[in-house]
């Protein structure tokens, strides 16, 4: 009977030292909450529904099959590359609204990247402690944002951070559709740019094991553009400058580089306020959410015997008001993490579109083209009867799809009178970006004139969903091959050789 009571006793202790903190239960619930499309996972799909318009706080990719919304530093990428037609205004309004809120607070409690940087600190290794070097190289993510901003812009819409950096990208993105077995015909599109991309993913998940948030502290340009607003944000901790006595006990406990609490290092994690001796250290904004009453700093200075009852009266207030509020939020958040994971998983059904394969009659379509030289105003399936139609979706932002298409180019006019190509551009309200690229770059992003081409370029189709109804899964590029009679011979999901092209088209011609 002893024996049961010391195990159920170590339990207790063992539950009692490993309950996760307040803060750690916020990341937790944040991160489900903003991946609350669990079923993706399952079914190797990415979400598409209304709410990826919006950002969240923090960095989650928009390729995520969990994700429910979109990342703020890759619309900010995306708003950035085409800011020569039109000034980002929404973009750049949320990520003022979330910096001017909440700041870095927002890396320290609403982040899934940081909340897992710092699930691997936890691992038991030798760790390497913040000094003046870790400090230096923590401006570096300064320079990453600049990048992320500048590059866009001169460089045709080319997304620098989630395209050659981001891990978030690499790992809730890419292997998170590739771990799928659905996806698996997405490992032929495999190339140099995703070796690289996983080599850094392996670098930072390694050194994020000995080095205290390694990504968020050297190469985050989101984390950078939040700690801009340190100053200002209305949430976050405070240091009150009459009470501090510079005993640097905040800053030793500290596991960032900062160099005073709430500078533009600091992710107002909270940690510092317990080991301040004087209480100088604070939240700043409680009394947004809470009245002063309500805070506990007031003291009830008893008077006299008449006064007895009064204060007693306004310390339960003191004490049951925090309660109830707790309670309240603590309900709500609860309803809307259930709600949410409700109504993805269960309740919204993706729009119903008939998928065609290898061996179906395509569906007739029309696209309307974009303004070239050498391009009728509409692309017809019908039209297009008695010849082999090649069909190619692309993005600007994807380098084996500009590669492919000039090759495209050099088939078409070798069958020019037997073939028509046309290149489907799947870039979402661009359509002045992908026209001046067409016109001025390529394979190799050099200046030329594409105006000659004898391929259409198509707008995609957001009524019919041409790229979804021929077998697309989100990855690009995708061929799709149409015989003379418009069934569809062939589905190549990633680039497409010359050669292989070419030999598709002639054993098609030859049948």
């Amino acid at each position: 009977m002893v024996k049961i009571k010391t195990f159920f006793s170590k339990i207790k202790t063992w539950f009692v030292n490993h309950k996760p903190t307040r803060r750690r239960i916020i990341q937790l619930y944040v991160a489900l909450l903003t991946n609350a499309n669990i079923k993706g996972f399952f079914t190797g799909k990415i979400y598409r529904g209304a709410t990826k318009n919006l950002c969240v706080p923090g960095l989650n990719c928009y390729s995520c099959p969990g994700a429910v919304g979109a990342c703020p530093m890759g619309a900010l990428q995306n708003a950035m590359a085409v800011s020569s037609t039109k000034t980002p205004y929404y973009i750049l309004g949320i990520l003022a609204l979330f910096g001017l809120a909440l700041g870095r607070t927002i890396c320290g409690f609403l982040c899934p990247i940081g909340l897992g940087q710092e699930l691997l600190y936890k691992i038991k290794s030798p760790k390497l402690q913040k000094n003046k070097v870790t400090r230096v190289l923590s401006y570096f993510k300064y320079v990453i944002l600049t990048l992320a901003i500048v590059i866009p812009i001169i460089y045709a819409g080319v997304p620098f951070f989630c395209k050659y950096i981001c891990p978030a990208g690499t790992f809730e993105g890419a292997v998170g559709l590739l771990a799928n077995p659905k996806n698996n015909d997405f490992f032929g599109m495999l190339g140099p740019l995703f070796t690289w991309k996983f080599l850094l993913l392996i670098i930072f998940i390694v050194a994020s094991i000995f080095i205290y948030r390694f990504f968020c502290r050297f190469f985050c340009p989101l984390g950078a553009l939040y700690g801009l607003f340190s100053k200002i944000a209305l949430i976050g901790v405070k240091l009150d400058k009459e009470t501090c006595i510079d005993c640097g006990k905040c800053i030793a406990k500290c596991k960032m580089d900062i160099k005073h609490v709430g500078d533009q290092e600091c992710i107002h994690c909270g940690e510092c306020i317990s080991e301040c001796p004087t209480q100088a250290i604070s939240w700043k904004g409680s009394n947004i959410f809470l009245p002063k009453s309500a805070l506990g700093t007031e003291t009830s200075v008893l008077v006299n015997e008449n006064n007895t009852e009064t204060v007693t009266k306004k310390e339960e207030v003191k004490s049951k008001l925090p309660k109830i509020i707790k309670i309240v939020a603590c309900s709500l958040a609860s309803i809307l993490l259930v709600f949410s994971l409700v109504y993805y998983n269960f309740i919204l059904k993706e729009d119903e579109i008939t998928v065609y394969t290898k061996g179906d009659k395509c569906q007739e379509f029309t696209l309307e083209l974009f303004d070239t030289a050498n391009s009728a105003e509409k692309f017809s399936i019908l039209e297009s009867r008695g010849k082999v139609v090649v069909i190619n979706f692309w993005q600007i932002t994807c380098d084996p799809c500009v590669a492919e298409l000039p090759h495209f180019e050099k088939v078409l006019n070798e069958f020019s009178d037997k073939v028509v190509m046309v290149a489907i551009n799947d870039d979402e309200e661009r359509y002045e970006t992908v026209q001046s690229f067409i016109s001025k770059v390529d394979e190799n992003r050099n200046k030329v004139d594409w105006t000659n081409y004898n391929m259409m370029f198509g707008k995609k189709d957001f009524e019919n969903d041409v790229y979804r109804m021929l077998g697309g899964k989100g990855a690009y590029p995708l061929t799709v091959v149409l015989d003379q009679e418009g069934v569809i011979a062939s589905v190549n999901q990633g680039a497409v050789s010359e050669t292989e092209l070419r030999s598709i088209i002639v054993n098609l011609l030859t049948e």
